[in-house]
């Protein structure tokens, strides 16, 4: 198993939004960046990911599971464009700023710190479990 980090801007799809989709889960689409792109391509079943609100909360606020691997994107014409689906798996008890993240120095390298720009981005094992922690998990 593999960890992600997945950002979205919360009035465009929101912490609320994937959580009301359930079991079903929701396509990742709208990413338009070729990095991003294939870090999905690497995704297997049962990955799992912090969910991320960018801009104005700027904080880890829930976790989500890969439910689909990647496959064409339906908000877009071009077959470049690719995208996982994803499911709510819970909350975290405590949202983790960037700015706590920031603090911790054992997360210094991790890509949300040096490629914040970046809406899909991988976590290493270690990261995980420090921002686990930090959430009350």
């Amino acid at each position: 198993m593999r960890y992600w980090l997945f950002k979205s801007e919360p009035d465009a799809w929101s912490w609320d939004q994937q959580m009301a989709k359930g079991d079903l889960g929701e396509e990742w689409s709208g990413v338009r960046n070729y990095q991003a792109r294939n870090f999905m391509r690497e995704m297997v079943l049962g990955d799992l990911g912090f969910f991320y609100h960018s801009q104005s909360d700027k904080a880890v606020v829930g976790i989500v599971s890969v439910t689909a691997t990647v496959h064409p994107d339906s908000t877009s014409d071009d077959p470049a464009w690719e995208c996982v689906d994803l499911k709510a798996v819970q909350a975290m008890p405590r949202p983790v700023t960037l700015a706590a993240i920031k603090a911790q120095p054992d997360l210094a390298d991790m890509a949300l710190v040096k490629s914040p720009r970046l809406s899909v981005q991988p976590v290493s094992a270690d990261q995980w479990a420090i921002i686990f922690k930090m959430g009350g998990l």
